[in-house]
């Protein structure tokens, strides 16, 4: 089957949808262009869709050039039959493809093949070819002993065979998949403390791990953050973990495969051979690939979580047209302070003491109050680390006190450090310390979360889980395609966005991306779509892939501040033409645009203005909504006046909550105290539910009933069922 094929298969698509989306990739076209731009070419198919399409076209191709190189080495050892070959062109993964190979790779030194060099591979032909021998083996061995190549018994030549046909069972491709089989059907993990001296350990960290220290799961029922605690636990050697299985009827069950299960005159030495077989050569390799196979699925589910997470925050709704104020609490050092306008433009900033050991609490108020004033600031943003709530807790007091009419709202700092340090932050702010700069970063990321967030690296966000043990190339890639994502779907404003978004849109590079940002800063900000294509390095391929993502809100031409490709333009103006609508009225005349198309058919207006169906329903709806931020229907982030401590809570007491985490085991949520609540996977719906991410998302507003507070401990548990 060829790929084309096989693709269109796995993903359940015609062959024409993938033909056409190999052209388009083949072509230079990037994901969110096809999704968006080329609709009528690909069926409608997703982002998702297209990047698994993607993925696995470079797997299959990856998998028959493994194929071509695995049957050229075999045919050059002149060992290739027609049934092996067939199996290797039938294999569909890579490790199927790898244990055919085995018998035929080239070896380091082993047992058998020492006994091989001794010229005993025949006396092991001699007893897998004849079970039903009547005679002695011992007579048989005689006929290889040989002082010169150190053969000097009959012992020794049988212990060369068996050695030999130990090695031949565990590189048997049936007899490794019986086991990797058995294992993760049959197999539990068992995890203990590990008897490491604790002066052997790393003095700095601490064993999180009690809760696996007599740990038991059947394999089959092990949940992915399980593994990776488990994983992560026995790498810093707190752990000693091992696979609990049936010995006994494992190797049984590897006698009969390899041997079958009638009876045969070298029966009880033949087991031998299969235990020594499965001890010391199958099981350590096939257990390594069973974990491993456990640790690539928890990977991936922790990389979705991850990703689904990070779409979510990087998605919430923008506090546009305000006055921001970005507080980044800390104690000795101070809490930094920062003003910025309703464009993100830093105005102004200072450090105020007002927690421990200075306690300059009358000071700090005075100065936040002053610059409240000054730049007339409608919400201040706090970072939710160290001090955070004691900070709130003088921010209430000061709008208190003062009737000021402002807001404030506890952010997610996590990632301010990094850019603080960052050579982003550098340019943008040569003449600060870096520790002024993350109370900026924090007052932006309210602003305008997606255009902020862009500049920090993503892992470093904190809305995973165990985000440092999974595959990270796999990780990375995975957070790119979503930041990719968001900033299209978003759209950029041209004549304001960083280089660090612009890199993200569709077509863009770091490279044209700052000549975007050379040729605004030389010429002024863009007045039309037409003019990026004077900017260096924007050709003809990279201007098609990313205009329609770039947006001009006050352009001459309306359509520029939509995401109607210039391409689409010539059919807006017939349809336009047809209903007698002015580009520039459209926004006052919408309900005419509506009349007219419920009067014909998409079908007929397609037709007439020579596009497809799907382009005309993305046209129509950017016309009624032109300039729109996708953003607008998330629910923003709750602003608060007042505080509320752990010590004000109590059992039954209903909150309104912002989900901050969603894991395996449930949702961390910031009801407005210091600790975030957990909101366990049990108390989350009236119904089973796989995983929490199939009711909550990052950045979710949601009613929650207090069901239990430990202060000491800082705990607090959450429901929403009651």
């Amino acid at each position: 089957m060829k790929i084309v094929e096989k693709i269109a298969k796995e993903l359940n698509i015609k062959n024409e949808q993938v033909k056409s989306v190999f052209s388009l990739f083949d072509d230079g076209a990037t994901v969110p262009f096809i999704a968006r731009y080329r609709k009528e070419h690909t069926g409608g198919l997703d982002e998702d869709q297209l990047r698994n399409m993607e993925d696995l076209r470079n797997y299959l191709i990856l998998l028959e050039d493994r194929k071509k190189t695995v049957l050229a080495s075999i045919e050059e050892q002149g060992k290739l039959t027609d049934e092996l070959k067939e199996k290797i062109i039938a294999a569909e993964k890579l490790r199927e493809v790898e244990d055919l190979y085995l018998p035929y790779k080239p070896k380091r030194k082993t047992r058998a093949t020492v006994a091989i060099a001794k010229g005993l591979e025949p006396l092991a032909d001699f007893i897998l070819n004849n079970l039903h021998f009547k005679g002695k083996l011992e007579d048989e061995a005689l006929k290889y002993i040989n002082i010169e190549k150190e053969v000097n018994s009959v012992e020794e030549a049988i212990q060369g065979a068996k050695d030999i046909i130990a090695e031949r069972i565990s590189e048997n491709a049936d007899v490794r998949q019986l086991v990797r089989d058995f294992l993760l059907e049959n197999s539990k993990i068992v995890s203990k403390k590990s008897d490491v001296k604790k002066e052997d350990l790393d003095k700095n960290k601490k064993d999180v791990y009690e809760i696996y220290h007599e740990f038991e799961i059947e394999i089959k029922k092990i949940k992915p953050y399980q593994v990776l605690a488990i994983n992560r636990g026995e790498k810093e050697k707190f752990l000693k973990v091992v696979l609990s299985y049936d010995h006994p009827k494992i190797v049984n069950e590897i006698y009969d495969e390899f041997f079958g299960k009638d009876e045969n005159v070298f029966a009880e030495m033949l087991r031998e051979v299969t235990e020594d077989s499965f001890n010391r050569l199958i099981y350590p390799s096939i257990e390594r690939d069973v974990r491993g196979e456990l640790t690539e699925k928890a990977d991936l589910h922790a990389v979705e979580i991850f990703a689904s997470n990070l779409r979510q925050l990087l998605l919430q709704p923008p506090f546009a047209n305000k006055m921001i104020m970005g507080i980044d609490p800390g104690f000795v050092s101070g809490c930094k302070v920062a003003v910025i306008d309703y464009t993100g433009k830093y105005l102004e900033g200072t450090t105020i003491y007002p927690h421990p050991p200075q306690n300059k609490i009358e000071q700090a108020k005075n100065i936040v109050s002053e610059l409240i004033r000054k730049h007339s600031v409608e919400l201040i943003a706090i970072g939710n680390g160290t001090a955070s709530r004691e900070t709130e807790l003088m921010v209430a007091n000061l709008i208190t006190e003062n009737k000021l009419q402002c807001h404030y709202l506890i952010t997610n700092e996590a990632g301010a450090s990094v850019y603080s340090a960052s050579k982003i932050a550098k340019d943008e702010f040569p003449d600060l310390e870096a520790s002024q700069r993350g109370n900026i970063s924090i007052a932006r990321r309210v602003l305008d979360p997606l255009a902020e967030l862009v500049k920090i690296d993503s892992k470093s966000i904190g809305v995973g889980l165990y985000q440092h043990d999974v595959d990270q190339k796999l990780l990375n890639k995975k957070l790119d395609d979503v930041v990719i994502s968001c900033v299209n779907y978003v759209g950029v404003d041209v004549n304001t966005a960083s280089s660090s978004l612009l890199t993200y849109v569709s077509g863009l590079t770091k490279s044209t991306a700052n000549k975007i940002i050379e040729y605004r800063d030389k010429h002024g900000k863009f007045t039309n779509r037409e003019q990026i294509k004077n900017v260096k390095g924007i050709g003809e391929k990279v201007f098609e892939q990313s205009i329609g993502f770039l947006k001009i809100p006050n352009s001459e031409n309306p359509l520029d501040n939509t995401f109607i490709h210039p391409e689409s333009y010539s059919a807006v103006e017939k349809l336009l033409d047809m209903t007698n609508i002015d580009a520039k009225e459209i926004y006052k005349k919408g309900s005419m645009l509506d009349l007219f198309v419920k009067q014909k058919s998409l079908d007929e207006i397609a037709k007439q203005i020579e596009i497809g169906v799907p382009t005309l329903e993305d046209i129509l709806d950017n016309l009624k909504k032109p300039g729109r931020d996708p953003r607008e229907d998330m629910p923003k982030p709750i602003l608060r006046s007042d505080v509320l401590k752990i010590e004000d809570l109590e059992e039954g007491m209903k909150l309104k909550g912002t989900v901050r985490n969603v894991v395996d085991f449930g949702a961390f949520v910031d009801i407005g105290v210091k600790q975030d609540g957990l909101l366990h996977i049990s108390q989350i719906a009236n119904k089973y539910i796989k995983h929490p991410i199939e009711i909550l998302n990052v950045g979710d507003i949601i009613d929650v009933t207090i069901i239990g507070v430990d202060q000491e401990r800082g705990r607090i548990s959450l429901s929403l069922l009651t």
